[in-house]
């Protein structure tokens, strides 16, 4: 993680952290590292999604941009996958998203994908941090050079629901689906998807009004719609972010169906079928039962940090078309370049209405090891050594001593937040939850102590 952006592009909460002036200046210097190069007028696609500081950094982003001599189109409010999906096909040079995904109203992020609609390099990023810092005066352009901003936001909507309709494997005629929009994005997209395949859809928290974005609800609180999936006799119900390149799914019985479950499955039914090129590629975060279903048809199980840039990393270097994050982060590279939750659920569905049974007898299949993440609070300056300790090695060592070949812990820093999220995971839940709540303290304890 670099000065400015972590594993997802810049974070922090709206103007404290990621304020209008460095929204500017991450304009100019995106503008500067993606385009001096190039022998024509360049453009920029920027969408968002339903936060109330929104307007403001995209504003602030536009002005850097066009400050640099780069046309900007703003595609207003669209899920993240439809930002870079828009990008490749329009073969413009660059899309910006901003949104902080999962996290509460008050953050707010600026995420940056090339222009074949791929999150940036490593190295595109560390280039862009070292001129938001020293903004090159080169950079600045005057007169007809300008850039021009313009709006397609209906279009760009349209487009993407399309795009999503038309890669769906088949129907969901008569499926009776709860959506929750978590108050984003998906607002705007998910009625129309899910309709147009055929089910009979009940969308909730899909009236954003800039502050309720994932406020109790969405991927991360999936507690009302499992109650309403289960109180209302459905067949099953979906979950997005904030910005919909997340989705978990819950099965008629109202229990939820999580990243790894979700690839698990769909590896399965590629696998079956021959449309599964290589293995799934999945991170070190990915319940051991994931890897346990896969290995018992053959599958291989790929492993890398987490992150959904990662994945795709390793997915292409592979030639990999399936991977993702136990938190929902799916991709289906055959279709996108990124995540993408109104796709991965478009799957799922038509992959359970074609099999005739219901989701929970699927989803019954994959065995699931407990797991438990306790968040411990760590100043980025030091979240990065606190694995390395000595009294965090010390845990970890009877964590593994107890458990065996069957359980583990994986203590790692979070690539958005001030935070160490320690997960222990082992058939036994009490077990586990023992262990977690022992080894945070441990940790807790350590941190106090730098």
């Amino acid at each position: 993680m670099g000065k400015y952006f972590g594993t997802d592009g810049a974070r922090g909460v709206a103007n404290a952290e990621l304020t209008a002036e460095l929204a500017y200046r991450i304009g100019v210097a995106a503008a500067w590292v993606l385009t001096r190069d190039l022998q024509h007028r360049a453009c920029f696609f920027i969408g968002r999604d339903t936060r109330i500081s929104g307007g403001m950094l995209e504003a602030a982003l536009q002005a850097g941009i066009c400050a640099a001599g780069v046309d900007v189109v703003s595609l207003g409010v669209l899920p993240t996958p439809a930002v870079a999906l828009l990008t490749a096909t329009h073969s413009v040079d660059a899309g910006f998203v901003i949104s902080a995904s999962h996290n509460p109203f008050e953050h707010n992020g600026i995420k940056i994908f090339g222009s074949r609609g791929y999150k940036l390099t490593d190295e595109q990023e560390e280039q862009i941090e070292y001129f938001i810092d020293n903004p090159p005066a080169e950079a600045m352009v005057i007169g007809p050079v300008i850039g021009r901003i313009t709006h397609l936001e209906l279009s760009a909507e349209v487009e993407y629901t399309d795009h999503i309709i038309k890669c769906a494997p088949g129907r969901i005629e008569g499926m009776r689906i709860v959506v929750d929009c978590a108050n984003g994005a998906a607002s705007m997209t998910a009625g129309r998807i899910f309709g147009a395949l055929g089910a009979d859809v009940t969308l909730i928290h899909h009236s954003p009004n800039g502050v309720n974005i994932n406020e109790n609800c969405g991927s991360t609180h999936m507690e009302d719609l499992c109650q309403r999936v289960l109180a209302g006799g459905y067949d099953m119900g979906v979950a997005f972010d904030g910005d919909a390149d997340r989705c978990l799914l819950a099965d008629e019985k109202g229990r939820v169906i999580d990243g790894d479950c979700i690839m698990a499955l769909l590896a399965e039914q590629l696998h079956s079928t021959g449309a599964l090129r290589g293995g799934v590629s999945a991170t070190v975060m990915s319940n051991l039962g994931l890897r346990a279903f896969c290995r018992e048809r053959g599958i291989e199980v790929g492993c890398t940090r987490v992150g959904d840039r990662y994945v795709l990393e390793e997915m292409l270097q592979k030639g990999w078309n399936l991977g993702g994050e136990q938190s929902g982060h799916v991709i289906l590279s055959d279709y996108a370049t990124t995540g993408d939750g109104q796709l991965t659920a478009a799957h799922f569905l038509c992959m359970v209405s074609a099999s005739g049974k219901k989701a929970s007898e699927l989803r019954d299949r994959v065995t699931v090891f407990p797991q438990v993440t306790v968040n411990v609070p760590a100043p980025n300056d030091v979240k990065k050594k606190v694995a390395d300790l000595p009294a965090v090695r010390g845990v970890a060592a009877q964590i593994e001593a107890a458990f065996g070949s069957e359980g583990r812990i994986l203590v790692r820093p979070s690539g958005t937040e001030a935070l160490v999220r320690v997960m222990v995971e082992g058939r036994d839940e009490k077990q586990v939850a023992d262990w977690a709540q022992k080894a945070a303290a441990v940790i807790k304890q350590a941190v106090a102590e730098l």
